[in-house]
């Protein structure tokens, strides 16, 4: 019974977080975030209800205005896994009569009836299971269901055809209406942990002015704040009824001063959890040219995602001079960033950075320690008669072999590779804030000089990084310095056989 009452109260512990993540943007003016709700919304999809802006609200992977997120948590203190069968059983999200299915279709039918305009998300700290049709189902740079793979062949006796056939005799749905119910739901895998989830919420208080809780404190009166506001019926707020909450329960720390930076963000993959245009005042979504981490047509690096960056950054840029930036996105983007915003620029720029906690880096954000790891340089000759470079940086864990193999395969015509490793090795840690990621990069510009000037203009560098996209923003902002430069993106979920591919190449 003990173990039972703590799985309840971490699971509960989980959705209050959740709900101040979402809610604490009713504080920013320019969060697109207008109304949060607690325990409210349609059966099963009832944790927290998030509704937003007309005219900002975020977009799914067709394109088309999500107002309304209905999300359900499920959280577990012990590891399990999931597949499309369960979808269909009541057991599964502890009811008696209904499956989640039947829960999404009765949300469907009632708040989106032409299946547009309303999310009903199940987030879960459960994995889909690695033999199940449903994970090749879900979109993961969006967590909806793919549709097109769902309603896919012409027979029931594929993968796909077996899927579409339980779920519609379950709902006694033809295709047509279980199109519908698909198109609305998601399936959110979150690797997020309670700490790691606190750690995200003190950031998020202090961006808005709200008081934060020590992280050494044992004790996080917010989880026990919402239920007791519950309790008394106040379970949804605006943005007034929100700010007047915050004034009666004393948690705005008035000494505090929300940052007027303008936040911006740009994502080409999806975050578990963290939805950034909860975040963001602008947001370039490049999800739709991806399937999950990997470019669905490598024309369009050039040909569509880097004038849409560069259109969407300049433009940014152009209207203040101070700029916040917020990535979900590939190296490669993160570099191309930079070079759109060169040090040249003139603009106050902060990038955020998970590694480590969440927390914004700049380059002149911390006072420099001696003490901070430099970085090691070792030049690999391959071809004395070649002037073309290669610059493998290995900030979190070693690239020197994956690249030396990829360099000798694909890229013949490179004559020397240039391998930057920290001292005492690469680690998650080795790179401690923004400065020290500058230092790392003018160390890395001042190295490759010599090679950028001897080589020849139209040959760029071969850039490979394990390392933050802050450090790759900063990098990027050399970009000048270094001349041509192609950014190489790694196989991160090995689905396409492990290696390296060519993202975008910048200044060619």
């Amino acid at each position: 019974m003990a173990k039972a009452n703590v799985a309840r109260w971490h699971g509960d512990d989980f959705q209050a977080r959740l709900f101040w993540l979402k809610a604490a943007s009713l504080l920013d003016p320019n969060s697109p975030v207008i109304r949060v709700a607690y325990e409210a919304g349609p059966k099963s999809f009832d944790d927290i209800l998030v509704e937003y802006d007309q005219e900002s609200a975020p977009t799914d992977h067709e394109g088309k205005r999500i107002t309304r997120r209905h999300i359900q948590c499920k959280w577990h203190t012990t590891a399990g896994t999931f597949g499309y069968q369960d979808l269909i059983k009541p057991s599964f999200i502890n009811a008696q009569r209904y499956s989640l299915l039947q829960r999404a279709f009765h949300a469907q039918t009632q708040h989106a009836s032409n299946g547009i305009g309303c999310r009903f998300e199940l987030l879960t700290n459960w994995r889909i299971k690695a033999d199940d049709p449903l994970l090749h189902l879900v979109r993961k740079e969006s967590d909806a269901l793919d549709l097109d793979r769902l309603f896919g062949g012409k027979t029931d006796r594929g993968r796909m055809g077996k899927v579409r056939k339980l779920w519609c005799e379950h709902l006694g749905l033809d295709h047509a209406g279980l199109n519908l119910v698909s198109r609305t739901l998601a399936i959110a895998e979150t690797p997020e942990s309670l700490a790691r989830l606190r750690e995200r919420l003190d950031d998020k208080f202090a961006a808005v002015g709200m008081k934060r809780v020590p992280a050494g404190k044992t004790a996080f009166f917010y989880d026990d704040l919402i239920a007791k506001l519950f309790a008394q019926g106040r379970f949804e707020f605006d943005r007034d009824s929100f700010a007047e909450m915050a004034r009666s329960e004393e948690i705005l720390d008035e000494k505090a001063q929300p940052e007027n930076a303008l936040a911006i963000g740009a994502r080409s993959f999806m975050h578990p959890i963290d939805n950034l245009e909860d975040r963001c005042e602008r947001m370039l979504n490049l999800v739709r040219y991806f399937d999950g981490r990997y470019i669905r047509d490598e024309a369009d690096w050039r040909g569509r995602i880097f004038p849409e960056l560069q259109g969407f950054m300049l433009d940014a840029a152009r209207s203040t001079d101070r700029l916040r930036i917020i990535l979900d996105a590939h190296v490669s983007l993160a570099f191309s960033l930079g070079a759109l915003l060169n040090v040249k620029s003139g603009k106050q720029i902060e990038i955020e950075q998970r590694t480590g906690g969440c927390r914004f880096w700049s380059m002149d954000d911390a006072e420099a320690d001696p003490g901070w790891p430099k970085l090691n340089f070792d030049d690999q000759v391959i071809d004395e008669g070649s002037d073309e470079v290669a610059l493998a940086i290995g900030l979190t864990h070693d690239v020197s072999p994956a690249v030396s193999t990829y360099v000798r395969q694909e890229l013949k015509q490179v004559g020397r590779i240039i391998h930057c490793r920290p001292e005492g090795g690469p680690s998650q840690q080795s790179v401690r804030c923004g400065r020290h990621a500058w230092m790392l990069t003018e160390a890395v510009t001042q190295y490759l000089q010599p090679h950028c000037s001897s080589r020849k203009l139209v040959s760029p560098v071969h850039v490979f990084i394990a390392g933050p996209n802050g450090f790759a923003f900063f990098l990027g902002q050399h970009q000048q310095a270094i001349g041509p430069t192609s950014i190489y993106e790694w196989d991160f979920d090995g689905q396409r056989g492990g290696g390296y591919s060519l993202g975008l190449s910048v200044g060619r």
